[in-house]
């Protein structure tokens, strides 16, 4: 399998993307394609002891970086030989299996919908994090890419998000929720009182496993395995959680430093609070998958270090293995408003 990274996007590129791609190699035997400027890769990679490419790892060659100052919309077509327009071209004419991308997320949505293409039918493209819950993860979608959303958006999130969930996580009959103010069929705004009885349409035909409203709080205590949401809500709840991950963070480590006792039990537990920090920490999901593109795309957070990206790159290579891209071609036809209103009949 080969992935193909854009080595010039992100804060700490191209540092964090070169050597993430290097040690994914390494750990995942799969082939890279690092995209960008071949000086400073190669910079990079002399720095860390490398005089030559590894094996497996190959540089196409971009002059150009879409910065976080561009427009988001037209930066790409601006910019046609930068890193993330040549990697997307790349991915579009078949040289690689998945791109990798730190940089501008909204480029990355404009250039992925535009040069690699939606799936035909899917009318956006959703952004997908999985964040962590009580039970080991879920996939929100949205978290940002539509604000504004139809009925029929969230119809379609709710489908992609399941067969992502089962796909990509291995998550049998994933229970679907969608992001509200109660769990009543009646609660919310106009949005979600008109996608509930779809959703429920298409859990009563066996299609998706649609468990009704999810409170937040009920989500992040592990309801449900997808969370629907438009991108304003969706966005508002990941922002939440990470701040609350955060100020917990440092509160704890605050405890902890209070006195000699404490000092002494943070030695104690330390391997719990290690594994808290893993929880919470984005860098070991590695990414962000970009859901309804006709090839797989992933977003990496624009801080990421090589940690990071080495795990947007297996989650690209499990995002590409898994067949998601293909179960939502063939069942296109059951995310339309139309068939739904067919089944309510």
């Amino acid at each position: 399998m080969k992935i193909i990274v854009d080595a010039m996007g992100g804060d700490n590129a191209p540092q964090a993307p070169v050597m993430g791609a290097v040690q994914a190699n390494k750990a995942y035997g799969v082939d890279i394609i690092l995209v960008g400027k071949s000086e400073e890769i190669l910079k990079v990679l002399a720095s860390n002891g490398l005089s030559d490419l590894p094996s497996g790892v190959e540089v196409a060659y971009a002059s150009e970086v879409v910065e976080m100052c561009d427009d988001p919309a037209t930066a790409f077509r601006k910019k046609k030989d930068s890193s993330l327009t040549m990697g997307l071209t790349l991915l579009k004419n078949g040289a690689g299996d998945a791109f990798v991308s730190a940089g501008s997320t909204g480029a990355l949505l404009s250039g992925a919908t535009l040069v690699t293409k939606r799936i035909k039918g899917i009318r956006r493209a959703a952004l997908a994090p999985v964040v962590p819950t009580g039970n080991g993860g879920a996939v929100l979608i949205d978290c940002g890419a539509n604000a504004e959303c139809p009925p029929e958006y969230l119809l379609q999130f709710a489908y992609m998000g399941s067969y992502y969930a089962e796909k990509v996580m291995g998550r049998p009959s994933p229970k679907v929720g969608l992001l509200n103010i109660g769990t009543e069929p009646s609660k919310g705004t106009a949005l979600q009182t008109t996608v509930h009885p779809m959703l429920e349409a298409a859990g009563e035909a066996g299609r998706i496993n649609f468990v009704g409203n999810v409170e937040a709080r009920e989500a992040v205590e592990g309801a449900v395995d997808v969370i629907v949401a438009d991108g304003y809500s969706g966005n508002i709840f990941l922002k939440t959680m990470e701040g609350t991950g955060l100020f917990l963070g440092r509160e704890i480590k605050k405890l902890f430093k209070k006195n000699l006792l404490t000092k002494l039990a943070a030695v104690l537990v330390s391997g719990g609070l290690k594994d808290f920090k893993k929880l919470m920490d984005a860098g070991e999901v590695g990414g962000t998958a970009l859901l309804g593109i006709s090839r797989p795309v992933i977003k990496a957070h624009g801080s990421s270090d090589a940690y990071a990206i080495q795990n947007a790159i297996r989650q690209a290579k499990d995002f590409a293995a898994s067949g998601i891209i293909e179960s939502i071609t063939e069942h296109i036809d059951l995310m339309s408003l139309e068939t739904q209103a067919a089944s309510a009949d």
